[in-house]
């Protein structure tokens, strides 16, 4: 497959309408299929909160997994595409939209207590902090 290179010239938008228009519009983004999603995380006096930016995907195509202290969010879609004329296969795509993200996690999370949910685009994540026992006051008597 021949593979134009871009640089920084006069020509480098009409070479990529020319790579478009005679080698196909998917050539060109190909590598597009697997993305990075970007993450907001807060944290409030009994959990860290996490927000990943998912729109448009299917919830049960997430998947989170802990292991070794390090909490991975992957999505992974699988989707066939086929265009038909006159009972012949003029085209079979498999394209597959994918994410991995990992974080790691400090020793306040309880890691027990996590939960997660998808409404509004929006892959909400939970992540419960370790109650931390306040020794209680208690006076000591001298023998």
């Amino acid at each position: 497959m021949y593979k134009r290179t871009y640089g920084i010239t006069p020509n480098t938008l009409s070479g990529f309408i020319e790579d478009v228009l005679h080698n196909g519009y998917n050539r060109v983004t190909e590598e597009m299929n697997s993305y990075s999603v970007p993450v907001n995380i807060q944290e409030n006096e009994t959990s860290y909160e996490m927000q990943l930016a998912a729109p448009g995907l299917n919830k049960d195509e997430f998947k989170i997994n802990i292991e070794q202290n390090i909490l991975q969010v992957s999505y992974e879609h699988k989707e066939e595409s086929k265009e038909q004329q006159a009972g012949k296969i003029l085209r079979n795509e498999f394209k597959i939209k994918s994410f991995k993200r990992s974080f790691t996690l400090n020793d306040k999370i309880d890691t027990s207590k996590i939960t997660a949910k998808y409404a509004d685009g929006l892959l909400h994540v939970t992540l419960a902090k370790k109650e931390v026992s306040i020794p209680k006051a208690q006076e000591i008597s001298v023998n």
